[in-house]
This record gives C-alpha cells, structure tokens and sequence, in this order.
C-alpha cells in the first residue's frame, strides 16, 4: 500500500484531525461551562444598561431582570376608566374598490362582516397576544368607510374598560382584524390587496393618562 499512495504521514499530521476535534470538543464545553452562568451574567448587563439609560428612561415591562418575558403583574393598579382609539387602513385598488362600493363580492357584504370580526377580534385579544391580560371590555366599536381617493377602506376601532390596565391592544387588535378580514372577502378578486398603518391614534386614563398621535 504504500508503494502506491507512498509513506504514510508523519504522527503529527495523522493524529492533527483528533487534534481538530479535541480542539472543538473543548470549544463546544467551554461554552457549556459559561452556559450555567449566563442569567447571572446577562442580569449584570441589563442592570447595567439601564442605568446607562437611565433612571427616567421608560422599560420595557414585559422583561423580567434576567430578559425573560414575563406577564406584568397589575395587581397593585387602582382601577380607572380607559379608552383607546386605533386606525388602519386597507388599500383596495379600483378594481375591488368598486366591487366592495356595489356589495358585489361574492361573499357578501364586506363592511358588515369585517365590522363584525372587528369586535370579536377585540373581545379575543389575550388569546392572540401572549402577555395581554384577559379584560372585560365595556364597550367596542369598529367603523369602516370607503375612501374614493385612494380606492381604500379606513377603519378606526375603538375599545373602552375600566380596570387597573389599558386597552390599546384591544383597539388596535380590533383594527387588525377588520383590515385581515376585508382582505379575506376580497382576495378572490385580487392578491395586491394591502393592510397597511395599524396605529394607536389615542388613549384615556391609567399612570400615563391622555396620549394622542400628533400628525
């Protein structure tokens, strides 16, 4: 054997890919090692990114010490009475714009069905978003209307409770829906349809108190 491949290598290159492997072997459990601290580690350098920011510099209330998500505990809240107002807007094309205009799509009438899911969308928002409280919501509205300008349909939603936290998630929760809905009765006749600037537009009450969007 070898006549034909020639002398065999040396030691040290025959013994070098054991060598390789040893080699990453001990990489790979360098970082198992490390892995055992990583919380403590990763809590220091939060710790020490917010006091960067610091003291007056809003957090991010769904992460915990170590960034891990967490649900918030609201718990030690008072009570007050929220609102929240929210907006979308669906860009039909003219096509479909005036299909929707004449209640010719197939499926139905496309406002009425959309304002439906609308409101059903909020009402079911802490089991689409994780970390969102389960609230009773006192009031929902969902309003659609046609735009002729730009061949759209603009949705505002609006979602209202009282309880120790908002109802942003719901308005804008509401709005999602509708626009995905309005997509869904209307796809058949375009796929160009788009969703488009899903925005909290205002909110009542809580810590925070009044905010509105300043065009």
């Amino acid at each position: 054997m070898e006549s034909v491949f020639g002398e065999p290598p040396p030691d040290g290159l025959a013994n070098s890919g054991n060598r390789s492997c040893t080699a990453q072997d001990a990489h790979h459990n360098s970082h198992v090692i490390l892995g055992s601290t990583n919380d403590k580690f990763a809590a220091q350098e939060l710790s020490s990114i917010s006091h960067h920011l610091g003291e007056n510099t809003p957090g991010l209330t769904h992460v915990g010490s170590t960034g891990k998500a967490q649900m918030v505990d609201v718990s030690p809240k008072e009570n007050s009475s929220r609102t929240a107002i929210a907006s979308c807007k669906v860009v039909l094309g003219k096509k479909v714009f005036d299909l929707v205009l004449a209640n010719q799509m197939a499926k139905g009438d496309v406002l009425t069905v959309a304002k439906i899911a609308g409101i059903n969308g909020a009402k079911h928002t802490s089991t689409l978003i994780p970390l969102c409280h389960n609230i009773t919501l006192a009031h929902v509205r969902v309003d659609l209307r046609l735009n002729p300008e730009d061949f759209s349909v603009e949705i505002e939603g609006e979602a209202a409770s009282t309880g120790k936290t908002g109802v942003e998630m719901e308005a804008m929760t509401a709005v999602s829906i509708a626009g995905l809905t309005v997509y869904d009765m209307c796809k058949a006749a375009s796929k160009d349809i788009q969703v488009t600037d899903i925005r909290l537009e205002c909110k009542t009450g809580g810590k925070t108190g009044y905010w509105c969007r300043e065009e």
